[in-house]
This record gives structure tokens, C-alpha cells and sequence, in this order.
């Protein structure tokens, strides 16, 4: 077997992280995403659309949550709609593996299986955009090099996996999250829908930090390293636990209440440093896009049967939330 399963920027280190990320940096920048802003915005309102159409009952994970996110991602990739079910296929089963509805088996080969089915896909993708370069992000990757070289097959797969798995997923978890926890926190349903320009971006923040859809990430010092009392050596393994620090107390006060006027919005919902999630501008225009259209149209909601959730330790959150509406 190969050393990496999978070889994406979450792997890399310096000097090729940068290398890297550098490749489509410029597409995830906030001045360029200024200009999908208003595509983003008629998206939500379609979905919201649809909501309103419905029986005034809905999976809000299953009908919103999940297929908005995928849907904005997809096609800044240029990935054709008829395929983007595929996409979610295979991301619920690298992603979440361990969760009885989306795994193939508890076997790593079958996991390698996903990862196969991917490549082949992107393969294609890859092919057809060398030969025939779009403006879309694919064919950025297609034809992006490194110190003047094409990207290798693996390292290529790699970035159209984690654009792919990593721009829905986690703005997914982050959509229907934030919604249970206003659901769960009245007060701050209230406080939001009395003004939803001046607390907007601050109701999204807190929600991050809150869910916080990515659960860890484990690294390997280059170098001993003292937290606090706990010395951290050379060589060994650490995982970080994203949720736990996003509930430090010694950060943030009364970490455990949900406060959409919270004062510090240092969270760490993105990770930290030179590897801070590429797409962080991108979720926050989806969840603002969405909360904009849902809290302006949608007058009452409410849960309405049992909330569930996806079984991992890795990336997730709420796989079924039913609701009802008016």
C-alpha cells in the first residue's frame, strides 16, 4: 500500500503546503468569492422557496442543510448536478465510515475502495479539463503546477477530494447546528430575529464555535513543546480536540451557554495557523446567505420528531433533524 491514502493540503507540510494552497488561494479569497456572492444568495432562496412550497414539515438536514452546500461547491468545482449525489455518496463514506447508513464496511481496503472510486472520477475530470481548460476551479487544478511541473496524480486526486468532501460536510454540520442551537436557545431566536443585520455575523460565529464540525485533527511535533503544565515530545502523536478547545473556559466564559453576543470570537472552528481552512469565507457567505432568506420568511419553527446524529469521530454533526414550520 501507499504511504498516504490520501495526499491533500490537510497532509502537507512545509514546503509544499504552501505550494499548494497557493494553487487556488486566489479562488477561496473573499474578493473573488464577492463575485458569487449573489449567486449564493438566489441559491438559498431557492431552497428556502422550496421549504415554503412544502407541507410546512421537512428533514431539515436531509432537504436544506445537506444539499445547499454541496450543491454552492460543486459547482464552483464544475462538477455537472446529475453527479453531485455520487459526490455525497462517496464523501458521507470517507467522512463518516464508522456510522451504520453511510459505510460500506469497518475495513480499511473498503475505505481505500472510496478513495478509489474518487480518483477514477477525478481522473476523468482531470483529463477532459487539460485537453479542454474551463474557468471553473477543476480546471485550475487540472492545470496547476508546481516548480514548473504538472501536480502528480496523487497529489491532484488529493485536491479535488478535500475541495470536494471538505466544502460541504462541514457547512452542512455548521447549517443545521446552528439552527438546533437557536431552536434549544430561545432567547437568542428572539435576540436574532429582532435584528438580523447587526447580529447576523456574530449568531454565525458563535454557531462555529459551537458545532465546531470538524472534531480533530492529530499532529506530530517537530520539536518538544510545554502547554501549560503537560510537555508534548518530540514524535508523538496528538490529538487535537476541536469542540474541547472551542469550550475552554479560561477563553470563553460560560463556554457551555450558547451566546450570540458573545465577546470573544477567537474560536478555533477553522483550525489555527498556516493550515486555517481554506473555504472559511465560503461557509460564512452559505450560512449567512441562508439564515438571511429562513429568519426573513419563515415566521415559527419548530422540531418535530427525533434529532440524530452522524456517528464519528472526525467530521459530522446532525444526520436528521425533522421539523415543522409556518
Amino acid at each position: 500500500g501507499r504511504e498516504n491514502l490520501i495526499r491533500s493540503l490537510v497532509q502537507m507540510d512545509a514546503p509544499d503546503h504552501m505550494k499548494y494552497r497557493v494553487l487556488t488561494q486566489s479562488w477561496f479569497a473573499r474578493s473573488n468569492l464577492a463575485k458569487i456572492e449573489d449567486h449564493i444568495s438566489g441559491l438559498a432562496s431557492q431552497y428556502i422557496d422550496r421549504l415554503i412550497g412544502g407541507e410546512g414539515h421537512c428533514d431539515f438536514v436531509k432537504d436544506l442543510a445537506v444539499p445547499f452546500p454541496l450543491h454552492v461547491i460543486m459547482s464552483i468545482l464544475g462538477i455537472p448536478e446529475e453527479d453531485e449525489s455520487f459526490m455525497l455518496k462517496l464523501t458521507q463514506e470517507l467522512l463518516g465510515p464508522d456510522d451504520p447508513d453511510n459505510h460500506r464496511s469497518f475495513d480499511s481496503t473498503d475505505l481505500m475502495e472510496v478513495v478509489k472510486d474518487f480518483e477514477r472520477y477525478f481522473d476523468e475530470l482531470a483529463k477532459d479539463r487539460r485537453s479542454r481548460p474551463t474557468d471553473d476551479l477543476a480546471s485550475a487544478i487540472a492545470n496547476g503546477q508546481i516548480d514548473g511541473q504538472p501536480l502528480p496524480d496523487l497529489e491532484t486526486y488529493g485536491y479535488y477530494i478535500i475541495v470536494a468532501t471538505a466544502g460541504h460536510e462541514t457547512t452542512s454540520a455548521a447549517i443545521s447546528g446552528a439552527l438546533l442551537a437557536l431552536l434549544e436557545n430561545p432567547d437568542q431566536m428572539e435576540l436574532l430575529r429582532s435584528n438580523v443585520d447587526e447580529y447576523l455575523d456574530d449568531f454565525i460565529e458563535e454557531s462555529l464555535r459551537w458545532v465546531s464540525p470538524v472534531r480533530h485533527f492529530v499532529r506530530t511535533p517537530v520539536k518538544d513543546y510545554q502547554l501549560g503544565d503537560q510537555l508534548i515530545p518530540k514524535g508523538e502523536s496528538v490529538a487535537l480536540w476541536y469542540p474541547s478547545g472551542n469550550r475552554d473556559e479560561s477563553t470563553f466564559e460560560r463556554s457551555g451557554v450558547f451566546d450570540i453576543q458573545r465577546e470573544n470570537k477567537g474560536h478555533i472552528a477553522f483550525g489555527y495557523g498556516s493550515h486555517l481552512c481554506l473555504g472559511q469565507h465560503l461557509a460564512r457567505m452559505e450560512m449567512r446567505a441562508l439564515f438571511r432568506e429562513l429568519l426573513s420568511r419563515v415566521d415559527r419553527v419548530q422540531v418535530d420528531g427525533e434529532v440524530r446524529y452522524t456517528h464519528t469521530a472526525f467530521v459530522g454533526g446532525l444526520k436528521s433533524m425533522p421539523l415543522s414550520y409556518f
